[in-house]
């Protein structure tokens, strides 16, 4: 993994341009035994070449065999060990739609919900309402005020939104409020050190206010909390890297991982598809050293069980990657932050198909396409996830030699 220390030694403030493409959840599974994976399944003609042509192998988000969420996931790919610098939830959705995360303050990832009249959990995810009805709930929410703390409310995307609770005297030790399955009620949120109590409290007065204020407002009609969290004052890309970076993602959690590092957010739509996100990266290239460019539903599709959906998603990717190609990155990664495979319906701990492409410095396998069994005899190997960035730093000429 990357060593914050070496790296500001080691690394240049010239060199190659990086262009850093994450397919959120692209490993996978066959559907039937010794049948393809996701990955192996689509046609990607575009994706395959760059296999031939460079370098591939198999990287490992967390550790072996642990399953990793999406944050310590995409910390991991950035160079930060994920054992070591972790980030809540929350904070990552807070700070993906702007809302600022202060000292002192503890951010708190929200979902609406459909509850019964017993307050039971029928639907996790509302119905998975558009983000346009989403807002119109967050409108009830605002203005909560307890004990003198404050509750900011604000939508994050669908069925998503973030809370930050600005106050005196709180603390982010408390278990999250959504069961993660449906036919029980929400949990009461709990506190997980003495210190949390106060924080826990208030917690649940605001969520008996918010079952108040969305009582007869269907399908979300209630709220689960997940993910209380602090800001972790993350070491940055231009202190570390020497970096001028910037995050092209639709999803707000990826856009708030990405402002805690330190990379420019550029401006997107909920709407846009992959080619919209490509054209994105194309139009800011010259501004900046490294890109990266997050595509979603490659890891909706997997939690869905929906295979021959995420087949789609990554044939629409491999369609539209000459955008990408035609900018002429030095360095260009094509990876997943981790595996979802339709079967599983859930993020796995198995290993992520990694690409490296760097025409000048890389040297080629045998690899004659981008999937799991090609990639398990590549070049790069099983490796850690962390080791990305320093790799990506050297193939760009952007490291120094170590020592005399």
């Amino acid at each position: 993994m990357a060593n914050f220390d070496l790296m500001r030694r080691l690394t240049l403030d010239t060199g190659g341009k990086i262009l850093l493409l994450v397919m959120d959840g692209v490993g996978g599974l066959p559907r039937e035994q010794g049948g393809p994976t996701e990955l192996e399944a689509a046609h990607t003609p575009n994706l395959d070449r760059l296999a031939r042509e460079g370098s591939c192998g198999l990287s490992i988000p967390v550790t072996r065999g642990v399953a990793p969420g999406s944050g310590p996931a995409h910390l991991a790919l950035f160079g930060y060990d994920p054992l070591v610098y972790e980030i809540g939830r929350g904070v990552l959705e807070a700070t993906g739609i702007g809302l600022a995360v202060n000292p002192g303050d503890v951010a708190i990832r929200g979902n609406f919900c459909t509850v019964d009249g017993n307050g039971v959990i029928t639907d996790r995810r509302a119905g998975r309402i558009s983000t346009e009805e989403g807002a119109k709930r967050v409108e009830l929410l605002q203005g909560i005020s307890l004990s003198g703390v404050q509750f900011d409310v604000q939508i994050a995307k669908e069925y998503r939104f973030a809370v930050v609770m600005r106050g005196e005297g709180l603390n982010s030790a408390i278990a999250d409020t959504d069961p993660q399955q449906t036919g029980v009620k929400p949990f009461p949120a709990r506190a997980l050190d003495p210190a949390a109590e106060k924080t826990a409290d208030l917690t649940n007065q605001f969520l008996a206010e918010v079952a108040k204020r969305l009582k007869g407002h269907e399908p979300a009609n209630m709220a689960t909390l997940r993910g209380f969290a602090i800001d972790p004052a993350l070491p940055k890309y231009a202190d570390v890297y020497k970096l001028k970076a910037a995050c092209v993602a639709v999803y707000p959690m990826y856009k708030g991982v990405s402002g805690l590092v330190g990379m420019d957010i550029i401006e997107t739509t909920a709407h846009d598809t992959t080619a919209d996100e490509f054209n994105r990266v194309a139009k800011i290239w010259d501004k900046y050293d490294f890109v990266f460019c997050h595509i979603k539903y490659t890891d909706s599709r997997g939690e869905d069980g929906d295979f021959d959906a995420k087949v789609k998603v990554i044939e629409g990717v491999d369609e539209a990657l000459p955008i990408l190609l035609d900018m002429n990155p030095d360095v260009m990664i094509v990876t997943g932050d981790h595996s979802t495979p339709a079967t599983y319906k859930a993020h796995s701990w198995h290993p992520v198909p990694t690409l490296l492409w760097a025409p000048e410095t890389h040297m080629t396998d045998r690899a004659e396409a981008y999937g799991e069994r090609e990639c398990m005899t590549g070049a790069l190997g099983h490796f850690m996830a962390a080791d990305l960035m320093p790799l990506a730093l050297a193939h760009a000429k952007r490291l120094k030699k170590f020592g005399a």
